[in-house]
């Protein structure tokens, strides 16, 4: 379930005080009403950035590490079993990268 833009009794009150109030200050109450929405869907926008700057910051450092301690092993592949366990060290690595995209 997400969460509402604007709670419905926000816009009731609105709506009412719009009704009470009359034609000169409707203007006023609907400027209102829209810079809270506008200011919400700039904060929203706001954590979505800052959520997707932190996954991307995981990727790197997910991918980085994995490359820093294929070193070894590629090195102790080649050196015990040879092309094989060299393509195996690639194949990790691929799917390091694959899981850490998602």
């Amino acid at each position: 379930m997400t969460e509402e833009l604007v709670p419905r009794d926000e816009l009731q009150v609105a709506i009412s005080a719009r009704k009470e109030l009359g034609q000169d200050l409707e203007p006023a109450l609907v400027d209102a009403f829209v810079e809270r929405i506008e200011k919400r869907i700039a904060e929203r926008q706001g954590e979505s950035e800052q959520s997707l700057r932190r996954k991307r910051e995981h990727q790197k450092e997910m991918v980085l590490g994995s490359m820093a301690l294929s070193i070894p092993l590629f090195a102790m592949a080649a050196i015990f079993t040879g092309l094989a366990g060299v393509i195996v060290v690639c194949a990790a690595l691929a799917v390091i990268a694959v899981v850490t995209s998602r």
